[in-house]
């Protein structure tokens, strides 16, 4: 049989205990290219810089990941005929 406690714990120490447990915010920097928030230690999504240096080409990305769309059919093809 499992141990029963002698005495109940005070709502003062339990809420003592529960006080620790609570969501930390995310630490953000800014970003030294386009000066847009992100997370530190990372490339930065909107530019593809990471300490002033370029590491993906986000123009690139973005025109591959919109044919691919495109391809799928989740997006209109645009059509330049009527510009």
């Amino acid at each position: 049989m499992g141990g029963v406690p002698k005495q109940r714990h005070t709502k003062s120490r339990r809420n003592k205990r529960r006080s620790q447990i609570f969501l930390h915010s995310p630490g953000i920097t800014i970003c030294s290219h386009c000066k847009k928030p992100s997370l530190p230690h990372t490339i930065c999504k909107n530019c593809g810089y990471y300490q002033d240096k370029e590491y993906i080409d986000v123009t690139k990305a973005l025109k591959k990941m919109k044919k691919r769309r495109i391809d799928k059919g989740l997006e209109p093809q645009e059509n330049k005929d009527k510009l």
